[in-house]
């Protein structure tokens, strides 16, 4: 295998690969040309993200597994249900779509993650993790039902076994008997330690046929004795558990085989052949390396898990300089801590996302990361505050999505004292799996919660701290990536629940901003010299200010980088009403369909929240306005 301490600029001689187009082509090889596959398969995919940016490291790990999955089983009439969806690039490109890798994330390339729409092969859309099994099962059940004989196989990460939706999964399927074939992904070494000679030797025992057929002819032996059927499956469970750690997965009702090496090929090529066929639930334990083949991403997986498109000459001297709103957050976060010590901060697998790495460091007793359990981590936050800390809870806005009762019952139903610092809120170019564009609708109806935007680095570190000393809950959102670039006050200050702040003063229109969108505004409202307000606060909205506005302005428009229905602009429209104010309203923000991957600014153009795009609404608006208000006279 080619290890590559860089990613290439070139694209690779793919001589072999160039001529699949299909798994059926890739069926009709001798098995003996599959190693060449592989590595032509990883050089490719390493050239093409160093192109276009996007996830790296949990491909590389599984370009084995995948050409083993797709030369065993007849896909994609066997049906494959990848987990999460980073690791499919090498399926993707095995699936016709190797032209297509060249725009990843693009409208007109491939989706970052599987995709029904674009694919056959991709039979269940994900973005998300620790869906696969219970999507699987219900695609095993719905076959069963048809009376179809195709397999089933979900393909899940170490990561993701840790959310609950997984277990809860796994504890059905075992009770339908469905013949689903479950295959651990494990890069991490999370659950067992090593691929040694012993683990190697038991599992082809595990999976021979011989094995097999001995243990299929034993069960009717002994079903015959009584009690002798038990003992035997309790023998068989306590002998595995001495060498391998598949005793959880046999009490569950699985059939527990590996660990298996999987980047040995033809090992997994006879491992699931061997299994294939077999009837029932069956489970698979295969060892990977995340990154592999490509140095640095062995050597740091975390630090390689997405990479940005390569730009050769660009100039980033400015930019580095300047602070994520992550980065605010996380310095925010250790400088609350030294200031009190009741603050827990908490996060689920987010740690260097959500840029939590000097908390954990220097804070390490109040830090805690819950893996990919989003639901236990907000009800861990509860349970915190009713504990007398002051939990804060670091997470992605389309990550909250998954814990929103447990935000509603164990929160703020009891009006707990608990922060949410909400990343990646607004469009992402991964789409609509991973952009945040329902928090504010989802979290301004909930009672006791306050809900804040701020528009730059500083309104960030302000609003957090604000969230912090106010008793109950609290939400900040904020975008991904890099803020206008405003100075950040090293000093805290409460700001005043519920004010907005006037940025501008014009006449006519008012323009009302949530956020990430004061900047585009700000270009807007002094085009057409239109007023220009910073609302800061979601809920509570600032009424006092909304009511001198409707009354000395005959327009208001409203933009958000949320979803227009139920937004931030929805409560402005519902006050204005409720006081009977008597003004013209637009409402600006993500429209009701979900915008698919492109460049975030792209992405801002196609919705109209762009200063072009809203300063077009406006005039058109305003127009139509115009018009009526004649043909009503």
């Amino acid at each position: 295998m080619q290890i590559f301490q860089e990613i290439p600029l070139e694209s690779p001689a793919t001589r072999l690969l160039d001529t699949l187009n299909s798994p059926a082509e890739l069926r009709n090889l001798d098995a003996s040309q599959l190693d060449q596959v592989a590595d032509e398969l990883r050089s490719f995919l390493i050239y093409t993200v160093g192109q276009t940016g996007g996830h790296f490291g949990a491909g590389l790990g599984v370009v084995e597994l995948t050409l083993a999955l797709h030369y065993v089983f007849d896909t994609p009439t066997d049906q494959l249900v990848w987990d999460v969806g980073h690791q499919t690039y090498p399926h993707k490109i095995l699936t016709g779509r190797r032209e297509s890798m060249k725009d990843l994330r693009r409208p007109e390339g491939v989706a970052p993650f599987p995709d029904r729409t674009e694919s056959d092969f991709d039979t269940f859309g994900v973005g998300h993790s620790s869906t696969s099994i219970s999507a699987a099962l219900g695609i095993a059940l719905g076959s069963r039902m048809n009376n179809k004989t195709e397999r089933t196989v979900a393909i899940i990460g170490d990561g993701a076994m840790t959310a609950g939706l997984a277990f809860e999964a796994l504890n059905h399927v075992a009770d339908t008997e469905a013949n689903v074939l479950v295959i651990l992904n494990d890069n991490t070494m999370s659950i067992s330690k090593n691929v040694g000679g012993l683990s190697k030797y038991f599992a082809r025992i595990l999976s021979s046929r011989p094995y097999l057929s001995m243990r299929k002819g034993s069960k009717k032996l002994f079903s015959r004795i009584p009690h002798a059927l038990e003992l035997a499956r309790r023998t068989e469970e306590h002998l595995k558990g001495m060498v391998v750690p598949g005793t959880l997965f046999d009490e569950l009702g699985l059939n527990y085989m590996g660990p298996v090496d999987g980047h040995d090929l033809h090992t997994l090529i006879n491992t699931l052949e061997n299994i294939k066929d077999l009837e029932g639930p069956q489970f698979l334990h295969v060892f990977t390396q995340k990154g592999k083949g490509y140095a640095p991403a062995e050597e740091s997986p975390v630090g390689t898990h997405s990479l940005s498109k390569i730009e050769p000459n660009e100039d980033t001297s400015f930019t580095h300089n300047k602070p994520t709103y992550s980065n605010v957050f996380g310095t925010w976060l250790c400088d609350m801590a030294a200031q009190d010590s009741s603050l827990v901060g908490i996060t689920p697998a987010m740690k260097e996302g959500s840029d939590l790495v000097a908390f954990a460091e220097q804070f390490p007793n109040r830090y805690y990361d819950v893996a990919i359990a989003e639901q236990h981590a907000v009800t861990l936050a509860a349970g915190l505050a009713c504990g007398g800390a002051k939990p804060v809870v670091a997470i992605y806005s389309t990550f909250l999505q998954r814990a929103y009762d447990q935000l509603i019952h164990d929160v703020a139903i009891q009006n707990l004292d608990v922060t949410f610092a909400i990343d990646r809120a607004g469009l992402l170019e991964d789409g609509p799996t991973h952009s945040g564009v329902f928090d504010l609708s989802f979290l301004r109806c909930v009672p006791n919660m306050i809900v804040m935007a701020p528009s730059d680095e500083n309104e960030t570190r302000q609003m957090l701290y604000t969230g912090f000393l106010h008793k109950g809950p609290a939400a900040i959102r904020y975008p991904r990536g890099k803020g206008p670039g405003s100075e950040i006050n090293g000093a805290m200050n409460r700001l005043e629940i519920g004010k907005a702040r006037t940025l501008r003063q014009g006449s006519d229109i008012a323009i009302l901003a949530f956020g990430s969108m004061v900047a585009p505004a700000t270009e807007v409202a002094e085009s057409i010299d239109a007023t220009l307000v910073d609302m800061r606060f979601v809920k509570p909205l600032d009424e006092k200010l909304l009511s001198h506005i409707a009354l000395g302005h005959r327009h208001i428009v409203t933009i958000e980088e949320n979803s227009v229905l139920g937004g931030a602009g929805s409560a402005v429209n519902e006050y204005l009403v409720q006081k009977g104010f008597q003004i013209g309203v637009i409402n600006l923000g993500i429209p009701d369909s979900f915008i698919h991957e492109d460049e975030p600014a792209n992405m801002l153009a196609a919705c109209g929240l762009d200063a072009q795009g809203i300063l077009d609404s406006i005039n058109k608006w305003r127009a139509s306005w115009a018009d009526s208000v004649a043909r009503i006279r």
